[in-house]
Formats: C-alpha cells, structure tokens, sequence
C-alpha cells in the first residue's frame, strides 16, 4: 500500500491532527496524521464493529 492510499477522517476538516485509514485485502490500517510511524492493523470485521459501537454513542461515556 502506498502513501496515496490513506484517507482522512471527514470529520477533521482542515486540521492537520485527524485520523486517517486505508484499506488492504483483509487489512486494516490506522493511524494519526501527527503520528504517522504508529499504525494500528485490524480485520475489516473488527473495524466494522468498531465503527457500529462509535455510531451507536457505545463509546461517549469515555470522552
């Protein structure tokens, strides 16, 4: 995957610290635009998951 390939949260707006994604086969990848040698993997599965419990306010009692 190239740097080409990773893509900003489109709740970021114009600010340079936002978290960005690409997407493998069988693979994803995150990381923050500030901090961009640190990249989390995870399955398209657990990322779905992760993306249903953000939607769904499952995680708002930690911010």
């Amino acid at each position: 995957m190239s740097e080409l390939d990773w893509q900003k949260s489109s709740f970021s707006g114009d600010d340079a610290n936002c978290v960005e994604v690409r997407v493998g086969v069988g693979l994803v990848e995150l990381r923050e635009s500030d901090n961009g040698d640190v990249i989390l993997h995870t399955n398209p599965a657990a990322f779905a998951d992760l993306l249903g419990t953000i939607k769904s306010g499952g995680l708002d009692h930690h911010a």
